[in-house]
């Protein structure tokens, strides 16, 4: 029998005003997702002489940190009592702490080699746990808000439109602001970018404390009393939440190994490294313009139904990027756009389909778990998502890549070559392909089409 989502007896509105307060804080989510993974690793290898691989383990390592603080962020929040609300304390948290840890991040020490890394480390460490304060907390507020199942969506396609929007800006303005001191930047540009950018998140995270300020709390479920291991254990035992998490992870692992290739992709595909930020934008400008679109699907098809033809047209896109070398860089950018609308889609339906295993749950069970559920979902996202790289360089080294420096210019082996078109093209294509099969596992459904009184949190 497949598990429905209850229909709510009176399910508010959310007030416009909330819906823009709270995708506003998707400019804080986006910002520190781009601008280290764009910057961080060239500032200190070419800034502050470390060492390429301790530099990997600098910037690798508060994802480990992530897996075990981010469940704990979730437990806190959850038991968090507060005429604030639950959640709204920790985005302050996060506003006042992690635009001061990010300048500290960028700010040129006078140091060097091992002793810069450890400050840089400590740093980005320190900027790590203030996000997971903020960005936890977040994610688990859209499933308390309302109850609807379709009013979910609308209100997290405002949240993915700043997404959008705030990606391509921090793709193009954080080396812009680098670049204007110099072709490749000084310490003191990098230090005027962690500024402007430590401004755009303080601005960021108090425009959704304050913007969320009037939100609606649905059933106001009491904090569950239970431990911490005791919740991971009935977190286990939802399924919906399992195949959900599942499907998501190899839908960031397929977006993670296309943006570690990109580069690649632009250079000895295309010929034409400045294509890198082209291909960039296509990827990401259908995220702006393509919300209401995946929102009418989701209430057309339900969000299954949705998310499968969200994950079909991502893994369609790149399997026909495949033919790039015969019709050339055009082609390439219109796959790609073909492709940011199946990762908008997507992108869209797993946070609302998490929204509903929240809201389900909590309905279930009368307990307020939403931040272990989105402290698990958000660590092991980010997780899976940092193998992208790994696997995208496995597959260079299997194809015969030559590493070099910047002096030099070296001639690849055709088989680099191809194995660069396969690692952009074809193994994100096959991954993306095994979360549509994944998809037909999720039951959790629109109550106006299924009436099953099964329990929630069940599959198949």
């Amino acid at each position: 029998m497949s598990p429905v989502i209850a229909p709510a007896m009176a399910a508010p509105t959310v007030p416009r005003g909330v819906r823009l307060g709270y995708g506003v804080g998707s400019f804080c989510t986006a910002t520190f997702g781009a601008v280290p993974g764009l910057l961080l690793l060239f500032y200190m290898t070419n800034f502050l002489a470390v060492p390429a691989w301790l530099a990997g383990v600098v910037v690798t390592a508060p994802k480990v940190w992530d897996l075990l603080l981010n469940p704990m962020v979730g437990r806190w929040s959850d038991r968090t009592s507060s005429r604030l609300g639950p959640r709204r304390p920790w985005l302050l948290a996060g506003a006042c702490t992690l635009p001061i840890a990010f300048f500290l991040v960028f700010a040129g020490p006078p140091l060097t080699g091992v002793p810069a890394a450890l400050y840089v480390g400590v740093c980005f460490m320190a900027a790590a746990t203030a996000y997971a304060l903020f960005e936890v907390p977040y994610k688990a507020m859209p499933g308390e808000m309302t109850d609807d199942y379709h009013e979910r969506t609308s209100l997290l396609q405002w949240r993915m439109v700043f997404v959008g929007a705030a990606t391509a800006i921090a793709g193009v303005a954080a080396p812009a602001i680098v670049n204007s001191q110099g072709e490749s930047g000084t310490l003191a540009s990098y230090r005027l970018m962690g500024v402007v950018i430590a401004a755009v998140l303080l601005a960021s995270m108090l425009g959704a404390f304050f913007g969320t300020a009037k939100a609606p709390m649905t059933g106001a479920p009491e904090a569950d009393g239970g431990n911490l291991f005791k919740q991971f254990a009935v977190v286990k035992g939802n399924k919906a939440f399992l195949w959900l998490t599942a499907l998501s992870c190899t839908q960031q692992l397929a977006v993670a190994i296309m943006l570690a290739a990109a580069p690649y992709f632009a250079t000895y595909t295309i010929g034409d490294p400045k294509a890198t930020t082209t291909l960039f934008a296509a990827l990401v400008g259908p995220m702006m313009l393509t919300m209401p679109m995946w929102t009418w699907l989701s209430r057309r098809f339900d969000k299954r139904g949705a998310m499968i033809i969200a994950a079909a047209t991502f893994s369609g896109g790149t399997g026909l990027a495949l033919a790039t070398p015969f019709f050339g860089g055009w082609y390439a950018h219109v796959m790609i756009l073909l492709v940011g609308t199946g990762v908008a889609g997507v992108t869209l339906l797993q946070f609302s389909m998490l929204a509903d295993v929240i809201a389900v749950d909590a309905a279930t069970t009368g307990k307020r778990r939403a931040g272990v559920f989105t402290g698990l979902w958000t660590a092991i996202e980010s997780g899976v998502s940092a193998f992208g790289a790994l696997i995208f360089g496995l597959t260079l080294t299997i194809g015969g890549f030559v590493s070099s420096v910047a002096s030099q210019r070296v001639e690849q082996p055709d088989s680099a070559v191809t194995a660069v078109l396969i690692g952009q093209t074809a193994v994100p294509a096959v991954i993306i392909l095994l979360s549509v099969v994944m998809t037909l596992r999720y039951q959790l459904r629109d109550p106006g089409r299924v009436v099953s009184p099964a329990a929630p949190g069940t599959a198949g």
